[in-house]
């Protein structure tokens, strides 16, 4: 699929006076004006995050009333549930509060909802087992704020309820002890965007606050929340950057029995947003979407290393397990694509029997990615059929879903990703009223773009520029890696490496020869030949094998030269 490249617009008058001022290179301070990172203090705290930069826990509204809460109820002896979700975001965020309270000698216990059989949130069958089991105050991370019945039915059980969360607010709040969240209508606290982990995180820097207790008794748990923050793909921005540029380097040396058999098991070399979001989020993820999330809290609050790497295992082979299901459900859909010529439509719509509720998210992206158009994949069952979508940059799935709600039982989610419940006999109603609006609205062509971060030679490619662009890590959301466009080079050789599945080049500009990989890009062999001029995408990057540093060029998208 051809992509489009474009640079950033920017003021070109504002990157030599930022570059001298701030004794940084040119090239550094033109993606600083790209990501809109101009005002000298925004600078000083993006290059240079410290811990003194994390906001105080009480700017949040209702924090006091919260921690006050918690306290009185630990004092008192009763007993405190922390309602999660069965994400990594939500396991994490449970870790968090659970090992807190536990330390502090509270009388805590947790709850996980069933991804298949519960679904996400406040359900009130769970809420009768919590009050079953002796809880007085209910506390939710992760989830929570869109919960008002929920909450209702809590208090009418003789629960009280404190809300910690960080999704979108409705319009209105759940009535209960505290509701915590920076996205509220009314919110006093300087950043929205933390993730639920992130929240939990400064539940607790604030109890400690409040107990007079020391630092470390809540930048201990940055690991976790570094871990939470990065798989929930929030802007890593901000204080979400402090959490995550510290809680990188506690997780590098961490003393949760969970983390490190996770990162032993997974074999992986370094820790860093990427390893997290492929090696260590999938496996976190996997018990889940399998439907045992509790699996992976447990690993992660063991104090037992045989345990640890015993789960950890466990997570391993459900990890394979969901890749088996994952690829069978991908070919699937890919027959029926080819059968029904669904790649002609503006959005695709599969469905078919029995599909594993928690996988078909997964397949969606990756069709979406193939085929560069909206898909909701559904899986048809004897009665309510549930769905996962996702959406192309530019088209609003959510509001889609709104105009054809009629068709619907329930559905949720964001402009680029969907959830949905309907019944069997909505599904072929469903299905042509999504694609006539799409047909309706989507342009008939849609071209992915790529932005870069500047056209470069190879005078810019050096150790010294790519160790300076280090200041700009960790990426991740709102702050991705920068790609650079090198053009008019010559391709010195070229093969392909596992299978013909990636590429493998050597390219040269007068004297200089750079070492490049275009992972999943084999097919490109035949179109890319040795000695012809080409112009590449890539980030720059120092690649280390036997000992031996080099730079190398990560080629993101590559064409001949016009």
């Amino acid at each position: 699929m051809n992509k489009k490249w474009e640079s950033y617009k920017v003021d070109e008058s504002l990157i030599m006076p930022l570059a001298e001022k701030h004794n940084i290179s040119p090239l550094l301070a033109r993606i600083l004006v790209n990501r809109d990172i101009v005002e000298d203090d925004r600078i000083e705290k993006f290059l240079h995050p410290r811990l003194d930069d994390l906001n105080d826990p009480f700017m949040f509204n209702d924090m006091d009333k919260a921690v006050d809460k918690i306290i009185n109820s630990i004092e008192a002896g009763d007993k405190i549930t922390i309602y999660g979700d069965y994400d990594v975001d939500g396991i994490t965020s449970t870790t968090i509060l659970y090992k807190f309270l536990d330390e502090i000698n509270a009388k805590v216990d947790y709850y996980l909802p069933n991804r298949i059989q519960e679904g996400y949130g406040l359900n009130n069958e769970a809420i009768d087992a919590i009050a079953e089991r002796g809880t007085k105050l209910l506390i939710t991370v992760d989830c929570g704020i869109s919960g008002h019945d929920e909450v209702e039915y809590a208090k009418s059980k003789g629960l009280e309820v404190i809300v910690t969360d960080h999704h979108e607010c409705p319009e209105k709040l759940p009535d209960c002890v505290a509701v915590i969240d920076a996205k509220r209508p009314d919110s006093t606290y300087p950043f929205n965007s933390l993730a639920g982990c992130g929240v939990a995180f400064k539940v607790v820097q604030a109890l400690c606050k409040k107990l007079n207790k020391q630092d470390e008794d809540y930048l201990k748990y940055l690991d976790i929340a570094c871990l939470g923050t990065v798989a929930d793909i929030v802007p890593l921005v901000d204080e979400n950057r402090v959490i995550v540029k510290y809680g990188l380097k506690a997780m590098a040396k961490t003393e949760n029995y969970g983390l490190r058999a996770l990162i032993s098991s997974s074999m992986i070399k370094g820790i860093d947003s990427t390893s997290i979001s492929f090696g260590l989020a999938p496996r976190i993820n996997a018990s889940g979407r399998m439907g045992n999330a509790e699996l992976a809290l447990k690993m992660l609050l063991t104090d037992n290393m045989k345990e640890a790497m015993d789960i950890a295992n466990s997570l391993n082979e459900m990890n394979r397990e969901r890749q088996e299901i994952e690829r069978g459900i991908f070919n699937e859909v890919q027959e029926i694509i080819s059968k029904e010529k669904l790649a002609e439509n503006k959005i695709i719509v599969v469905g078919k029997e029995n599909w594993h509720h928690g996988v078909i998210g997964i397949v969606s992206s990756k069709i979406t990615e193939n085929y560069y158009k909206p898909s909701i994949l559904i899986s048809l069952e004897d009665d309510e059929c549930k769905g996962s979508g996702r959406s192309v940059d530019g088209f609003d799935l959510h509001a889609a879903l709104t105009a054809c709600q009629a068709d619907l039982q329930k559905f949720g989610g964001h402009e680029m990703a969907i959830g949905l419940t309907l019944k069997r006999s909505q599904y072929d109603d469903f299905r042509n009223s999504i694609t006539k609006y799409v047909e309706d609205k989507l342009p008939d062509e849609i071209i992915p773009t790529i932005k870069y971060d500047a056209e470069i030679t190879h005078k810019d490619i050096t150790v010294q520029t790519i160790q300076e662009l280090k200041l700009l890590e960790p990426y991740g959301e709102s702050n991705p890696a920068p790609l650079f466009a090198y053009k008019n080079v010559k391709v010195d050789s070229i093969r392909t490496l596992s299978n013909d599945k990636h590429l493998k080049l050597n390219v040269k500009e007068d004297h200089r020869i750079f070492s490049a990989i275009a992972f999943n890009m084999g097919e490109k062999k035949n179109t890319i030949r040795m000695g012809e001029k080409a112009d590449i995408l890539c980030a720059l990057e120092i690649n280390s094998y036997n000992g031996i540093e080099m730079i190398q060029l990560n080629i993101k998208d590559i064409k001949k030269s016009i």
